[in-house]
């Protein structure tokens, strides 16, 4: 018998001044069902690593995929962003039938059919699972970038232009993580301190 798949796509790190914007596809398994899945902003972070745990355990399968700064900048972040969930959902080890995108847009090109949701994170379950599996990455990632730069805080404001952050970028200029098309970063490098 023939499956017919649907899998749940979000994204994180839209909005900040580094690092990549990290993508997750996920395909709950119905028979497995796992309790407490809600937006990723919404939760703890010990609640989400604990989930993000269970979901990679329980799905039927999961893909967790990024666009990085460089080509963040170079084709810029809806467009990367569109990027990371086709490569999110054609890195799923079985191929789904049909997408639950989170937003109000679907990424062109995709092998399946698929629909954009609205706020999709908080209405479908295989959405917030992919919410959670993308936040929890790219967490990580920001974590490591804070052990490498150690100045710019990272770990605490996750790449936001917080005003910690701006102020890092004013007296250090731009890590290589970050996003040289992004308003606050570009007017770091116009003021030479790049």
């Amino acid at each position: 018998m023939i499956q017919h798949w649907v899998c749940g796509v979000d994204e994180a790190g839209r909005g900040p001044l580094a690092g990549a914007v990290v993508a997750a596809a996920v395909i709950l398994d119905p028979e497995r069902p796992i309790a407490g899945l809600a937006d990723s902003k919404k939760l703890r972070p010990a609640v989400r690593e604990r989930l993000a745990i269970e979901i990679r355990e329980k799905a039927i399968a999961w893909s967790v995929a990024e666009a990085s700064a460089l080509e963040i900048d170079q084709i810029n972040i809806l467009q990367a962003t569109f990027l990371a969930m086709r490569r999110a959902i054609e890195g799923l080890p079985v191929v789904p039938a049909h997408a639950l995108i989170d937003g109000n847009r679907v990424p062109p090109g995709l092998r399946c059919t698929a629909e954009a949701i609205v706020k999709g994170d908080a209405k479908e379950a295989a959405i917030s699972a992919a919410s959670i599996l993308a936040k929890t990455v790219r967490d990580a990632q920001l974590i490591e970038m804070d052990a490498l730069y150690p100045e710019y805080g990272f770990a605490k404001h996750m790449g936001y232009p917080t005003p910690v952050h701006l102020a890092a970028l004013k007296q250090y200029g731009p890590t290589p993580e970050h996003r040289r098309t992004f308003g606050p970063v570009a007017q770091c490098m116009l003021l030479g301190t790049d």
